[in-house]
């Protein structure tokens, strides 16, 4: 493997030919786009089921490890901005096969994610309007969000700005109206109290080993926020936008992921679930909104549009930051005279294609493996990120503090902390039956692309 930069290196990379038309409400709704999608909506039944309240606690501690590894990517972006965020944080950090090996793997990541995404909703699209097949409604989505992936990093932004403010207004208002329920503000509603949250075996139900199930389930829920950071790049101010961004993002993730859970156990007993229904369309029934489901499928649809359309700029930025340092092919260098990477954007595109493909014709043999090869790929990322911060702080403070505008909290210990905390989720999968398969796939994935990084090192000291 190639050894870490020396340490005379500069930190201080050259400006990308990318355009920087991003603000920070951009920033901040794009990370927001990028992480709260069908997984909250739909997927935190299974929490609740295995948890009970308790999943109030999951969530908390889930999110208290993405905080962590959300101020630690802020602090060296803030510092160091580029397209490639973590992975080039991490090649300047232990060498080119890290940078090489996370680039690519957060790469094939989003790209699995869109086709996951494309292809949920045009299940949804379909059952309105069940004349068009469903590939010709993931044929209009990629099309749709591909015109607006190339158009001028400003227009986008825009664009995913407003389209994220629906999902979360949804959310906003869907808290307002269960706090009102709560207290029997609302028509034929009555005050709870703590009945629920109390009874059916008490707040935690399954005692600590259940809180401890609910974390395996929703810690993947927070991935996504990563994709601001990539965008910092592209902001007018990287370094005062992308720590104002991190701290907006993570702490509103953190409320709604947190409150909304809250007034689901609080309304609802946590063990009157029906198996894969929302527990949000079951809040809203409750209360009695009228038309529950459909409002849900809605705000699901415009959830997984907007953030198939943040992760379809992940993928095309992370892969134009590889190919600037030669880690990808050089032709995903061109770049548009409104500075947008338009071939990197157009191969992240047919990568997805060949993706939902997959999905669409054999969802259940060969897209169920590449979906278990990326599942756990996001605490692959997360622990390099944190040590790359360990290896990097040292230097940047050296080299170059003033770029020191966000700082990680009580440095290293903090840092050490959110290491051991992704070493304990991963023995907890290990342990776990449903989850130790996944895991298992995705250490394959990781280990396959160290291999190919290990060859590449080896034919470039051969060719040098």
């Amino acid at each position: 493997m190639h050894d870490a930069p020396p340490a005379g290196e500069t930190l201080a990379g050259e400006r990308e030919p990318l355009s920087a038309g991003l603000k920070q409400r951009h920033l901040t709704m794009l990370g927001l786009g990028g992480v709260i999608g069908a997984g909250l909506f739909v997927g935190s039944g299974a929490g609740i089921a295995v948890a009970g309240p308790g999943i109030i606690v999951s969530y908390l501690i889930a999110g208290a490890l993405a905080m962590l590894v959300m101020r630690m990517l802020g602090e060296l972006s803030a510092a160091m901005p580029s397209s490639g965020a973590f992975s080039v944080h991490a090649e300047r950090a232990l060498g080119r096969w890290a940078g090489f090996t996370v680039g690519w793997l957060y790469w094939f990541l989003l790209v699995i994610v869109l086709a996951v995404e494309a292809t949920a909703a045009a299940q949804i699209a379909h059952g309105w309007l069940p004349a068009v097949p469903q590939w010709g409604w993931v044929l209009l989505f990629m099309t749709v969000f591909t015109s607006a992936n190339l158009a001028a990093v400003k227009n986008f932004g825009e664009f995913e700005f407003w389209f994220a403010a629906l999902k979360v207004g949804a959310i906003v208002l869907f808290l307002a109206l269960s706090l009102l329920a709560i207290f029997g503000v609302l028509p034929n509603t009555h005050a709870v109290g703590m009945s629920n949250l109390t009874g059916q075996g008490g707040f935690l139900p399954n005692g600590w080993s259940g809180v401890i199930s609910g974390v395996l389930t929703v810690v993947f829920a927070f991935g996504g926020l990563e994709v601001l950071t990539i965008a910092a790049a592209e902001s007018d101010d990287p370094a005062r936008a992308v720590g104002r961004a991190v701290r907006s993002a993570v702490w509103r993730i953190l409320f709604f992921y947190v409150g909304s859970m809250l007034v689901i156990v609080t309304l609802l007993p946590w063990n009157a679930q029906k198996p894969g229904q929302s527990p949000y369309v079951a809040v809203l029934d409750h209360i009695g909104v009228p038309g529950a489901g459909q409002i849900m499928n809605i705000v699901v649809f415009v959830a997984l549009l907007s953030a198939l359309n943040a992760n379809l700029y992940g993928s095309s930025r992370m892969v134009f930051s590889l190919a600037e340092r030669g880690e990808a092919p050089r032709s995903l260098l061109k770049v548009s005279e409104g500075g947008v990477p338009r071939r990197a954007v157009f191969a992240s595109v047919a990568f997805g294609f060949v993706s939902v493909v997959l999905n669409l014709e054999w969802p259940d043999s060969i897209f169920r493996y590449l979906l278990n090869a990326v599942g756990s790929v996001l605490l692959f990322v997360w622990g390099l990120i944190a040590v790359s911060q360990l290896r990097l702080r040292p230097r940047i403070e050296r080299e170059m503090p003033e770029r020191l505008s966000l700082r990680m909290w009580c440095f290293p210990y903090l840092t050490w902390a959110a290491l051991a905390g992704m070493a304990a989720v991963l023995v907890l999968m290990l342990t776990d039956h449903d989850a130790r398969p996944q895991l298992l796939w995705s250490a394959a994935a990781t280990g396959a692309v160290l291999v190919v990084s290990w060859l590449r090192e080896l034919r470039l000291r051969r060719a040098g």
